[in-house]
């Protein structure tokens, strides 16, 4: 039987019968302040705090909102040294960003020999091509780069504009072994706004298929596996 990775997120992992399978791809989908950031923080720090390396690539937020928004938490990771790689990439510098993530980040993965690799979000790396075959193409091949690393890779995807449901360029859950969606749902009488949480899809293991509240509190997320939305 596969190892599992702990997501960290209580809830979550029993959704996800006991974590991630250790080296596949989780893509964690939603539109905007539904938390997919918090999820992929909550998710390193769950393996620093097991011992593991971490490599953590932000195409959007600074180092230091990013530091803060850990410090909010409780989480001090200056005591995790060089096992806490925090990276922030311009995605308006085309090259360099491109070839950090292709070129760099293996070699980055070795020589720190982290287990678990995050970037929040790809749909900026996906936003570099504008040719929608050539993206295709770049997007298959890290993939497929990525598998061939000793490690678990969490990437975040904001939602298509027009479909709530899929990431902005309806790849990221097509390469991805497992899915998890990030939404809004409104009690019938307009009067509530919940989040919630759905495991889309999980490649080789079972996992639970019903959708479940989750709140963001000071100390980290809650989804509420064992509730129902209304």
């Amino acid at each position: 039987m596969a190892n599992r990775v702990k997501f960290g997120v209580v809830g979550l992992d029993e959704m996800l019968m006991g974590g991630l399978l250790e080296r596949s791809i989780c893509a964690i989908v939603g539109t905007y302040g539904t938390g997919k950031t918090m999820f992929a923080l909550q998710f390193a720090y769950e393996g620093l705090s097991q011992g593991e390396g971490v490599i953590y690539i932000s195409l959007e937020e600074r180092e230091e909102l990013l530091h803060a928004t850990m410090a909010q938490k409780g989480w001090d990771t200056k005591v995790f040294g060089d096992r806490f790689s925090l990276l922030r990439l311009d995605p308006t510098d085309f090259n360099l960003a491109i070839s950090s993530i292709k070129s760099e980040l293996p070699a980055l993965i070795k020589s720190t020999g982290a287990t678990r690799v995050i970037i929040d979000p790809i749909s900026l790396f996906e936003g570099l091509f504008v040719d929608e075959s050539v993206r295709r193409q770049e997007m298959f091949g890290f993939i497929e780069m990525m598998r061939d690393e000793a490690c678990t890779l969490v990437v975040t995807s904001e939602t298509d504009i027009r479909d709530p449901n899929g990431s902005r360029y309806g790849l990221a859950e097509y390469l991805a072994d497992a899915v998890i969606l990030l939404r809004y749902i409104r009690s019938p009488g307009l009067t509530e706004v919940h989040l919630a949480l759905e495991v889309v899809k999980m490649r080789r293991s079972a996992h639970s298929r019903e959708i479940k509240p989750f709140d963001i509190h000071e100390d980290g997320i809650m989804v509420y596996s064992e509730a129902s939305l209304f």
